[in-house]
């Protein structure tokens, strides 16, 4: 089991801009960072620069690769890992296919991904896209704690998003926020 593991949310994207100033879904299908997004991942690149991971595991959603790649590329071995995508709520929470993925990221693999590989098959909610259910986030939820305790590696970070987040530790991150997790402790202590 890892000693060290620290979730980091992705920075701002286009759906987390629109949604705050309006309350509405935009409809950003697999949202993009923003240019605050991009600056609060240099932010966190220079701030987490003190870290040595063994390996950062990035959800497949575009804004949490470009964080992944914007604070550890090209210094930590970045994996993509479905587990922990976003709670699909909303338009931002679906995917790409794996095609426009690595058309974008070609030097990441994605070949631990299904095509789809979010939640395609679920009942769709108000505005037509498939909505995931608590109980299956909490199946989720699960799989990625005994994914986590069953990897060789004893530092990881971990880029994700908000609502998975929260649901994991009890509290909802900041952009690029990080949280030191403790998979067997109630509590996982807030770093900066």
């Amino acid at each position: 089991m890892p000693r060290l593991v620290h979730l980091i949310r992705h920075g701002q994207s286009t759906f987390n801009e629109h949604y705050s100033a309006t309350g509405q879904d935009p409809l950003h299908f697999d949202a993009r960072l923003t240019p605050l997004g991009q600056h609060q991942v240099a932010a966190a690149r220079e701030r987490l620069a003190v870290y040595d991971y063994d390996v950062v595991l990035a959800s497949p959603l575009t804004r949490a690769i470009q964080t992944a790649e914007g604070i550890f590329g090209g210094r930590i071995r970045i994996e993509i890992s479905p587990l922990h995508r976003e709670w699909q709520l909303s338009s931002c929470d679906i995917g790409r296919s794996l095609a426009e993925l690595k058309m974008d990221f070609p030097h990441l693999d994605f070949g631990a991904l299904a095509d789809p590989w979010w939640l395609h098959d679920a009942a769709p909610g108000d505005l037509g896209f498939p909505r995931e259910t608590e109980a299956h986030l909490g199946e989720r939820l699960a799989a990625f704690k005994a994914m986590i305790a069953a990897r060789p590696e004893r530092r990881i970070a971990v880029v994700g998003h908000g609502d998975f987040f929260s649901r994991l530790i009890g509290r909802h991150l900041e952009n690029c926020e990080m949280a030191e997790w403790h998979p067997d402790a109630a509590v996982s202590r807030i770093a900066l």
